[in-house]
C-alpha cells in the first residue's frame, strides 16, 4: 500500500510562487509515475504535470508549462511541484499521485483525460487571489 501526503498549499496573490510537496510512504517512488492534478468544485479534474524520476521524463499542460516545475528527491521519497506566476486561474485543490507503468501510460492526450493511477492524497488547497 502506497500513501501520498500533500502539503504546501495556501493563499497566495496573483503573480506569486507555492511550491507543494507530494511524500510517499514507500521507497523507491522513483519507480512510479508520480502526477498532480487540480479540481475545482464542479470542474473536472484536470492533469498538471508527471514525472517519473529514474526516468528522468516529465509533462506538463499546456496551461502550465513555463510556470511551473515537477521535481523528486528520491532520498526524501518526495516528488515537488514549483509554481510560479501564479493566476488566479490556478486555484484548485491539488492532488498527487502515483502508480507503476510508463509515463504515457498516465499523463497524456487532454488534460482532463490524465490519471488512471491506483494510489492518491487528500489534496491541498490552493487560492491564488489578491
Amino acid at each position: 500500500q502506497l500513501d501520498l501526503v500533500e502539503s504546501g498549499g495556501g493563499l497566495v496573490q496573483p503573480g506569486g510562487s507555492l511550491t507543494l510537496s507530494c511524500t510517499a510512504s514507500l521507497l523507491n517512488v522513483e519507480y512510479y509515475v508520480v502526477g498532480w492534478f487540480r479540481q475545482v468544485p464542479g470542474t473536472e479534474r484536470e492533469g498538471v504535470a508527471c514525472i517519473r524520476s529514474d526516468e528522468g521524463a516529465t509533462v506538463y499542460s499546456d496551461s502550465v508549462k513555463g510556470r511551473f516545475t515537477i521535481s523528486g528527491d528520491i532520498a526524501k521519497r518526495t516528488v515537488f511541484l514549483q509554481m510560479n506566476s501564479l493566476t488566479p486561474e490556478d486555484t484548485g485543490t491539488y492532488y498527487c499521485a502515483a502508480d507503476h507503468g510508463m509515463l504515457t501510460a498516465y499523463c497524456s492526450g487532454a488534460v482532463s483525460k490524465w490519471g488512471g493511477m491506483d494510489y492518491w492524497g487528500k489534496g491541498t488547497l490552493v487560492t491564488v487571489s489578491a
